[in-house]
């Protein structure tokens, strides 16, 4: 009897974990969906106004700008996450790592901004837009300043402060990229001066919690600290720049081997990807600090696993619901001549479902997070990542001269995948998680035949394609609960006489 009370208070414990990360991921998300869904809508103002190989431009330009961000902020926001986490002095290790990424940003601007030219030349847009590099060099420092600040808000659990910033600083950028293009005719510096003020509005909202922790004054270099946070730091660089490698090399390989023209075609399409890496975001920004907050509980391993279920259930859904209904909402009539991307684009819609599915692989990557972060063994990260980004380029020059822009959702696919099964691979060998196995290939055998019954009646005429995606999409939710909600068998308690 006593057995069967601790697994009831167990499971209203792990329940009780759940929604409360399910909480916080809402919170989180409030800001993370009004980001991604209003920098969506500008896909459709920029394909009406500008040409594909303006966007092609952009693209790249914010391909190298994600990369250079990894390199501003050298993993000082995971080291402050970490290290303040523990530590009883919580300013001194703000103040470590708010200076360590002043300086550093400061250093590198210099550097890009006197060799401006030549990296536009290196990058493929050409020198004559140097003048845009120079704005993308305030776009990264500025931003790099505010990622300590909005860590600190995660690590205290803080989502309505840290989405209250957020969403002020995303309206900011969609109402300035509405007036520099629409109005200022500014062409594409419109879209880099738009986040340079989105970023100056964050700051500024920002800046109670950067002099709430510098108010007390500068505090003496501890070399220790700083060594030690430096040396937790410095793998999340190379992973952070083989991951992103993942989602912004086919840009400058798309560049030299199709054109910039290609390369806008590309970009309008995979940023209908925005939809799942939203719920990616969402949940990344609750499940790092929950993970490590319940790390120490004894039935945390169980609540991971459960998480995990949860997360592959509502992933698949989004995977399945967007891969089957937006390349058809997208060419419909639904606004009469005006459609979510301009009809000069559509020749990119079949990357929709490789780069969504790669998104949902990188969802089980952050899930599996776990491991390396409660071990400290960081370092694996980069070789994972390295082996994502491998298998990213390898892809790319393999099947972009063949099948063009398709080899490259192929790529963004294949490469998150790889990483997501290298990491599943080291989590159970050095924190081993059982997860509910059966649940979740119960859910995959769904996923898959969701996907092939669709198929199967696509080339039916009139709407009973249409017709059928929906009934299975509707039904697909309550597959996935009864999957979940099935206990399995009670394991039989001994009981001495």
């Amino acid at each position: 009897m006593r057995a069967a009370a601790q697994a009831h208070c167990r499971a209203i414990f792990n329940m009780a974990n759940l929604k409360r990360l399910g909480k916080e991921t809402l919170i989180y998300g409030t800001s993370t969906v009004l980001a991604r869904l209003l920098n969506f809508c500008l896909v459709p103002f920029y394909t009406y106004y500008l040409l594909p190989g303006e966007y092609g431009i952009i693209a790249t330009t914010f391909a190298v700008v994600a990369l250079l961000n990894v390199l501003f902020l050298f993993g000082l926001d995971q080291s402050y996450l970490r290290f303040a986490s523990e530590a009883e002095n919580k300013s001194k290790v703000f103040q470590h790592c708010f200076y360590g990424v002043l300086f550093n940003g400061l250093v590198l601007s210099v550097l890009l901004w006197v060799f401006a030219k030549p990296f536009a030349q290196l990058i493929g847009i050409g020198a004559q837009h140097a003048q845009i590099i120079h704005l993308a060099v305030w776009v990264l420092f500025l931003d790099v300043l505010n990622m300590i600040p909005f860590t600190k808000l995660r690590l205290e659990r803080r989502p309505w402060y840290f989405a209250g910033v957020r969403t002020v600083s995303i309206m900011v950028n969609v109402a300035g990229n509405i007036v520099f293009i629409a109005y200022l005719h500014q062409g594409i510096a419109s879209i880099l001066w738009a986040n340079i003020f989105g970023s100056l509005a964050s700051l500024l909202l920002l800046s109670p919690v950067v002099f709430g922790e510098l108010r007390s004054g500068l505090c003496k270099l501890d070399r220790t600290l700083y060594a030690d946070m430096l040396r937790f730091a410095w793998p999340f660089v190379p992973a952070g720049l083989a991951s992103l490698l993942i989602s912004v090399i086919d840009k400058p390989i798309l560049v030299h081997l199709a054109g910039l023209e290609q390369v806008g075609v590309y970009q309008a399409n995979f940023k209908i990807g925005v939809f799942m890496m939203l719920l990616v975001s969402m949940f990344d920004q609750a499940w790092r600090p929950f993970f490590l907050a319940h790390a120490k509980e004894p039935d945390a391993k169980e609540t991971f696993a459960k998480v995990l279920s949860a997360f592959f259930a509502v992933g698949s859904w989004f995977l399945l619901g967007l891969s089957l209904l937006m390349p058809v909402i997208i060419q419909s009539n639904l606004f009469g001549h005006f459609h979510i991307i301009s009809p000069a684009y559509w020749g990119g819609l079949s990357v929709i479902p490789l780069v969504l599915t790669g998104y949902f692989c990188y969802g089980l990557y952050i899930n599996f997070m776990v491991a390396p972060v409660l071990t400290k063994k960081t370092r694996v990260l980069m070789w994972i990542t390295l082996l994502g980004s491998a298998v990213s380029i390898t892809t790319n020059l393999s099947l972009v001269p063949h099948i063009g822009i398709v080899g490259a959702g192929w790529a963004v696919a294949l490469s998150y995948a790889a990483m997501a099964g290298a990491l599943f691979l080291f989590t159970q060998k050095v924190y081993p998680i059982q997860y509910e196995y059966k649940k979740l290939a119960a859910m995959a055998a769904v996923c898959v035949a969701t996907a092939a019954v669709s198929y199967g009646f696509s080339r039916c005429s009139g709407w009973t394609p249409l017709g059928i995606k929906i009934i299975l999409l509707t039904l697909y939710p309550l597959w996935m609960w009864l999957i979940i909600r099935k206990n399995p068998p009670a394991t039989p308690v001994s009981v001495s006489p």
